[in-house]
């Protein structure tokens, strides 16, 4: 970890140097133009891109979206202090209003200013789906006409509880499953960025194989230039025939090609690598391979184990599950009758003064019952239960399918990362036998004992076999970094991966 930090270290403070215009050696070849050299290895090119690609940051603001959602849920769940008010409220009007003891109707002048201030506090309780409030208020009512006049309604202390009967508590649903969302987002988070090194990986080699076909353009146009002034010595001197010598031209030809295309390839890949790791458009990465594959215990159960332990896998299946259930207890709780309790328990009192609108204050008791019960629905509420119930059982169904798949895929993938390791062996023999005989060729065709066709064959073996080579590297470190964001574990230091949060937050 302490070489990775000085490796970043190094790495910005070159950036910086060269904002300055000192510090960096420059090349023009094959970037097309004056550039930044960095030397990185395929860790370095991992640690940059979960510090400062856009794919990281996206992971990051996508878990602190979850975050804030949490910390809204756990503040739904406290009591919450309220302040509310009506001020200055001026109204002159005409009211239609009826007479209680004649039962005419007329319009009456309605001409007034009232101010309204209240305070109050309320709790939802989670257990039963109440909601408990305890509020103070008071109001000032302010006449004008013919008699102005004025007048306070106090309310001290007011307690009031609304508690649903038969109802479907959300308060305790939400109890179930969103902690659970919570911790889904820190795993999904964890496995965005492993996402994220599975990318680094897989442009880090495709630079590393597109400059390494660079390079062997250019030793193979160098080489086959030597041996084409050769072979036109031996023709002169009878020892080669001329149709020889132009297949060897021809190669040279290929081989001048070759390079403008390998180049081509190689600043394509550069800018991509670039773009993702975002990096300044002229820097030039000079990729620094490790060609020493590690040796790694993995064995099924274990793979298994750890990816149901601790992937974002079991907990996703866990809250369609309870979403599922959810679905039913809504269902249920909308078929049948419907009711809620009422209550409100306080003291208050009116008077021309503000001190008297608080003396000798008044009992003030409210409770009710509202109820719904239907008579005949024609059998809606029990088809949306029934519905409820078959989609619950589909998701069991799906998740149980789903678990199948994913074990296979692990096991598929595993025997896949087991055969790499001797793919890569074996692809290492063969690019160091196919370098040897080149170069035993080329020997052989100065002294005039082989063939321009055997030579041409040599070398194209060498090409294949080195690509070969590393296409095996990439694909046993791109089955290792899929195997690590499957399992979120560290299979070469043997850790669980783990993040600090908290730093993420703070940030």
């Amino acid at each position: 970890m302490i070489r990775k930090l000085l490796v970043l270290i190094v790495f910005f403070a070159s950036l910086s140097a060269y904002g300055q215009g000192v510090g960096f050696a420059t090349d023009t070849s094959p970037s097309g133009g004056a550039s930044t050299e960095l030397a990185l290895t395929l860790d370095d090119v991992i640690h940059t891109a979960q510090n400062q690609s856009i794919a990281a940051m996206t992971a990051r603001y996508t878990f602190l979206s979850s975050y804030w959602a949490f910390r809204s849920y756990k503040a739904s769940r406290l009591p919450s202090l309220n302040l509310t008010g009506e001020v200055m409220n001026f109204n002159r009007s005409l009211t239609l209003l009826q007479d209680y003891d004649t039962g005419d109707l007329r319009y009456m002048e309605n001409y007034n200013l009232q101010n309204t201030v209240g305070l109050s506090i309320r709790q939802n309780i989670a257990l039963t789906g109440g909601t408990l409030s305890l509020y103070s208020s008071l109001n000032r009512l302010d006449q004008f006409g013919d008699r102005d006049s004025k007048s306070y309604y106090s309310q001290p202390i007011t307690l009031s509880y609304t508690q649903p009967l038969f109802a479907y508590n959300s308060f305790k649903w939400a109890k179930k499953i969103e902690p659970k969302q919570f911790e889904l987002a820190k795993r999904q988070y964890i496995e965005d960025m492993e996402a994220v090194t599975l990318r680094a990986v897989g442009y880090f080699f495709d630079l590393v194989l597109s400059r390494a076909q660079y390079d062997i353009a250019v030793k193979n146009y160098s080489n086959t230039k030597a041996l084409h002034a050769i072979a036109e010595q031996r023709l002169e001197l009878g020892s080669i025939k001329k149709d020889e010598l132009l297949q060897l031209e021809l190669r040279m030809l290929n081989d001048s090609l070759s390079i403008n295309t390998t180049a081509l390839t190689v600043r394509e890949q550069q800018m991509r690598l670039n773009s993702f790791l975002r990096l300044p458009e002229n820097a030039r990465v000079l990729p620094s391979v490790d060609y020493d594959i590690p040796m790694v215990d993995m064995n099924y159960d274990m793979v298994v184990g750890k990816a149901l332990e601790n992937s974002s896998f079991n907990l996703q299946n866990d809250i369609k599950t309870l979403n599922a259930e959810a679905d039913i207890a809504r269902a249920k709780a909308e078929r049948g009758a419907s009711a809620s309790i009422n209550a409100r328990f306080g003291l208050s009192q009116s008077g021309d003064t503000f001190r008297s609108a608080y003396a000798d204050l008044l009992d003030q008791e409210v409770v009710g019952l509202q109820f719904s019960i239907p008579i005949f629905d024609w059998g809606m509420g029990k088809g949306r239960v029934k519905m409820a119930k078959a989609r619950a059982e589909m998701v069991r169904s799906q998740i149980e399918q789903e678990e199948i798949d994913y074990r296979h895929e692990i096991f598929t993938l595993l025997e896949q990362f087991s055969a790499q390791y001797n793919q890569c062996y074996v692809a290492r023999r063969a690019n160091d036998i196919a370098e040897r005989r080149y170069m035993i060729a080329m020997d052989n065709f100065r002294r005039g004992t082989l063939s321009v066709t055997d030579m041409n064959t040599a070398q194209s073996e060498r090409d294949t076999a080195n690509k070969t080579y590393i296409e095996s590297l990439a694909t046993f470190w791109q089955y290792y970094y899929d195997l690590r964001g499957r399992t979120l574990y560290d299979f070469i230091h043997k850790v669980d991966i783990v993040t600090e949060f908290e730093k993420i937050i703070e940030e």
